[in-house]
């Protein structure tokens, strides 16, 4: 088969499915771990769909994501919920991106529909093998809120994660993410809300990724897109 001509095929496909598919939720963010959003970026040709459910107190509790990897270097996201219904984008930029040291900036949460402007972010992170340090700060509204996170990987296949974002209607998070085969992945979650008295609230999102135009084996990290 043609290879250029499968290319011209699949790019106003993908196109639409990131008009249709992309919440109305404070976390929706792009590459992240629970909550947060995290340097490293989605890689180049990889579309990744993910379903996420959470409590109403996190946001909207049914929401999709699409989340697109355009080069080694840039990526775009797009956020859909339906109660409220929600149309978020997000996009995230690799300024430093060979690990183990990462830099990025972005923005998330620009919602045209409900008029709430786009949250520019800046991160940076230290990547080893096992252990993933972030730490950062974000742009929302009219405050300055800090975004800190760690996760663990144990193996390809499992990985323990904590995050952090200050200010009202954010949250302390515990979670895991479990490949439960290469592009297949679920991570569930507990959110502990910043605000008195603290709720403790439930997420879970799967992930499926697809490698539309990458070639070479699939991607061996944890990382989830974020909500």
């Amino acid at each position: 088969m043609n290879h250029s001509a499968v290319r011209r095929r699949t790019i106003p496909i993908l196109l639409l499915l990131l008009t249709l598919v992309p919440v109305h939720s404070s976390f929706a963010t792009t590459k992240g771990l629970s909550q947060i959003v995290t340097p490293d970026l989605q890689p180049a040709g990889d579309l990744s769909l993910s379903l996420q459910i959470e409590d109403r107190l996190i946001g909207n509790p049914y929401q999709f994501q699409s989340e697109l990897g355009l080069t080694s270097w840039a990526e775009i996201a797009v956020f859909k919920g339906f109660k409220p219904n929600e149309l978020i984008f997000a996009t995230e930029i690799g300024l430093l991106t060979k690990e183990p040291y990462l830099l990025s900036v972005g923005f998330a949460n620009w919602s045209p529909h409900s008029h709430v402007d786009p949250q520019p972010y800046i991160e940076a992170g230290y990547y080893t093998t096992h252990h993933k340090f972030i730490a950062g700060a974000i742009h929302a509204g009219y405050r300055n809120e800090a975004i800190l996170g760690y996760a663990y990987d144990f193996n390809k296949t499992w990985r323990a994660q904590v995050d952090f974002q200050s200010g009202a209607g954010n949250s302390s998070t515990v979670g895991f993410t479990w490949n439960i085969t290469p592009n297949f992945q679920m991570n569930p979650a507990l959110y502990v809300t910043n605000n008195k008295p603290h709720d403790v609230l439930g997420y879970v999102v799967f992930t499926y990724t697809f490698h539309l135009w990458a070639r070479g084996k699939a991607k061996e990290d944890l990382t989830v897109p974020g909500s």
